[in-house]
């Protein structure tokens, strides 16, 4: 009789290092299956793969039973891994941050392929191609001219950018310094009081002696 699907669970981990502690604890812990069992089964399974983040699939059944299916790395992850660098670029196209071979790309393309809805290894290729410019990755021969350009591009674009904030700041600056009403000083009120009420004394002094 065939086992009746519980649920199925996506997580990704790294090859080799499962532990029951978070994420994977954190994910696999309600549904109720032996965390190590499935920690061991999945080290055993990718100790090959060390350093990679794999994504699985998990099922579960009713009687808290369990496989899973383990997917090649997530496309940016490997084009991160063979530009042998951290983080992308968070500019996209209009910033390079770094440069592969097309060698590169077909490497990437070849282990992606088995979870990739491509035709063939040259779609495959084009799919990867896409994703690494997106990430500020120029391909030597390909893309990399095109790229360089546009990331000129940008770089001028943000300069006038900044010239065109910063004049428009200087002109509200002025512009408020002209339209900015006179405020007249604690002490400067009260001389100007003084000045009066001498004025006004002066003058009847002057009535009293027409008198």
């Amino acid at each position: 009789m065939e086992k009746k699907v519980m649920k199925k669970i996506k997580i990704e981990i790294q090859a080799g290092q499962a532990t029951p502690a978070p994420p994977v604890g954190t994910v696999l812990g309600p549904v109720g299956i032996n965390l190590q069992e499935f920690c061991s089964q999945f080290n055993e399974k990718t100790k090959d793969k060390m350093g990679d983040i794999l994504p699985v699939e998990i099922t579960v059944y009713e009687d808290r039973s369990f496989n899973f299916v383990v997917k090649t790395p997530p496309t940016p992850f490997l084009i991160k891994k063979f530009a042998k660098i951290k983080t992308a670029s968070a500019k996209g196209a209009n910033e390079v941050v770094a440069t592969l071979s097309k060698e590169d790309i077909k490497a990437i393309a070849e282990i992606k392929m088995p979870d990739l809805n491509a035709y063939d290894l040259e779609n495959a290729i084009k799919i990867v191609t896409g994703t690494a410019t997106n990430m500020g990755i120029a391909i030597k021969g390909v893309t990399d001219t095109e790229m360089a350009e546009q990331a000129e591009q940008a770089r001028l674009e943000e300069i006038e950018m900044a010239k065109r904030e910063a004049e428009l700041e200087k002109m509200e600056s002025e512009l408020a310094e002209e339209v900015e009403p006179e405020v007249l000083t604690e002490k400067e009120t009260d001389e100007e009081e003084t000045d009066e009420e001498e004025k006004e004394e002066t003058k009847n002094k002057e009535e009293e002696k027409k008198e």
